[in-house]
């Protein structure tokens, strides 16, 4: 199988690499990573400069392409330009801290699966659950599990895996849930400070409440569950669509 392998943290990201080991045992494995740290950018693309692309070589025969673009920005060049042959999976991670509830809306790792879907390409992003300590080989064996799993049954179009990983070793995970998203909005806020300069700037914080009783992404994972999301690129909602066709839109 061949499988392109990115993320939003970087081509130097240890879970980008505990993930292409673990992957490139059984499969043909192709990096195609951002330059730099690319967290929270969502699915933005780059248009008003040229995208570089750069084979780098980073030893124990690990290489791959760095990319001074986003994460969908290394998804669409590796799949037009790169890539010989289409892949047939992308795997977007491993990231360091949860991707679930709102945050699908704006993590780059997921931004790269999705823009995978879009292709038509099955794809995964994959997220454990704390930067602190995080067991990327443990996860990297659950995805190399699955990834077989995902070819073999295959995914709709326009449809990818959204996974997240307790930080817990494999044996003392509570099991695996399929789960829907949340969407309950984290308590935001902005500490206002001053430069030296004596000029106004914002630090955007936000502190999460977690649902330990409810059947959501967050709240499984909360209770040590692996869960794992399907997310449709298609966001028209159908039931809506159909009452407004209904509406008289010539009347004031």
């Amino acid at each position: 199988m061949l499988i392109l392998l990115t993320n939003d943290d970087g081509i130097h990201a240890p879970g980008l690499w505990a993930m292409y080991q673990r992957l490139n045992a059984h499969h043909q494995v192709v990096v195609v990573a951002p330059e730099r740290e690319r967290s929270a950018v969502g699915h933005g693309i780059t248009l008003h400069k040229p995208l570089r692309a750069y084979q780098v070589v980073l030893g124990d025969g690990r290489q791959g392409w760095s990319v001074n673009g986003t994460p969908a920005d290394c998804v669409k060049l590796a799949m037009v330009e790169l890539l010989d042959q289409p892949p047939d999976l992308v795997v977007s991670g491993i990231n360091p801290g949860a991707n679930v509830g709102v945050n699908l809306n704006y993590s780059g790792t997921v931004a790269a699966a999705k823009e995978a879907a879009l292709y038509g390409v099955p794809a995964l992003a994959v997220s454990l659950q704390s930067a602190d300590d995080p067991p990327y080989d443990d996860a990297a064996r659950f995805v190399a599990r699955l990834v077989s799993r995902v070819h073999g049954m295959g995914l709709p179009k326009g449809v990818f895996l959204n996974i997240n990983l307790p930080n817990l070793a494999l044996e003392r995970i509570a099991g695996v849930r399929v789960a829907r998203q949340g969407c309950d909005l984290y308590d935001e806020y902005f500490e206002k400070r001053q430069d030296p300069r004596n000029r106004v700037y914002y630090w955007q914080g936000f502190e999460s409440k977690p649902d330990h009783e409810g059947d959501t992404d967050g709240a499984l994972l909360g209770r040590d569950f692996i869960t794992i999301t399907p997310v449709r690129c298609d966001m028209t909602d159908y039931e809506l669509l159909a009452t407004l066709e209904k509406w008289d839109f010539s009347r004031d």
